[in-house]
C-alpha cells in the first residue's frame, strides 16, 4: 500500500505554467482544458502583486486534483467512476462508468479541478500527443488530473514534476519518512487547501 502525495514548494514556485503545458501534453489533454492551473495570490489580474502595509506581495498556487484521502467526490458518485486506488492513494476517474452527471463537480470543494466533456473533445493539432497508454478521452465525462497514473504504474514520476525549471515540487509516498516529499515537509512549514472540509488533501504547498 502506498499514499502517494505531492509538496509544491510556494517560495521557489515562479509561475511559469511549465507544469501547466507538461500536463496538458502528455496526457493529450483537449482543446481548452487544463487539468493544473497557476493562479496569482496578489492583484486582480495575473502576475500583478497587491499592495499590503508592508509592501508589494505575490505569490503563486498550481491547483489542481488534491487527490485526497476522504474525497468528497467519491462519496456521491452513483456508478463508482469516481473511485479511490487503495493501492496508490490516487483518485482516479473511470469514463467507461462516467455517466456524465457531474455530481462530483458539485460535490468537489475545490473550484475548476475537473472539467466536462460537452462536446467530443477537440485538439489543437490532428495527432495525439503524450504518452501512448492515456486513456482516450471521450464526451459527456468529467476529467482531472490523474497525477500521471499511466506513469505511476510503470515507476516514473508525473510529468509536472520534470519539467518544473524551479525544482518547486517534491513527489513521493507520503507514508514513507524517507521519500523526497516526506523530507520536503518535515522540514518546512506548509499548508492544505480548505482543510476544514475533512477532505485530507495529498497534495500540500510548503510556505
Amino acid at each position: 500500500m502506498t499514499h502517494y502525495g505531492m509538496a509544491i514548494d510556494m517560495q521557489r514556485c515562479v509561475g511559469c505554467n511549465a507544469c501547466t503545458i507538461a500536463c496538458k501534453s502528455t496526457n493529450n489533454v483537449p482543446e481548452g482544458v487544463f487539468w493544473t492551473r497557476v493562479h496569482t495570490d496578489g492583484g486582480d489580474v495575473p502576475d500583478v502583486p497587491r499592495e499590503t502595509a508592508g509592501g508589494l506581495y505575490m505569490n503563486y498556487i498550481t491547483i489542481g486534483c488534491q487527490h485526497c484521502e476522504n474525497p468528497a467526490c467519491v462519496k456521491v458518485c452513483p456508478v463508482g467512476a469516481t473511485y479511490r486506488d487503495e493501492a496508490t492513494g490516487i483518485v482516479r476517474q473511470d469514463y467507461d462508468k462516467c455517466i456524465g452527471c457531474r455530481m462530483c463537480m458539485a460535490a468537489c470543494p475545490y473550484t475548476g479541478v475537473r472539467s466536462f466533456n460537452w462536446e467530443e473533445p477537440k485538439y489543437a493539432m490532428d495527432f495525439a500527443t503524450g504518452d501512448i497508454d492515456v486513456p482516450k478521452h471521450e464526451k459527456h465525462v468529467v476529467e482531472k488530473c490523474t497525477f500521471c497514473y499511466q506513469r505511476i504504474a510503470k515507476g516514473e514520476v508525473p510529468a509536472c514534476m520534470e519539467l518544473c525549471p524551479a525544482r518547486a515540487r517534491h513527489w513521493g509516498d507520503l507514508d514513507d519518512p524517507e521519500s523526497d516529499v516526506s523530507k520536503a515537509l518535515a522540514g518546512r512549514e506548509y499548508a492544505q487547501l480548505l482543510p476544514e472540509m475533512g477532505t485530507k488533501p495529498s497534495v500540500y504547498y510548503l510556505v
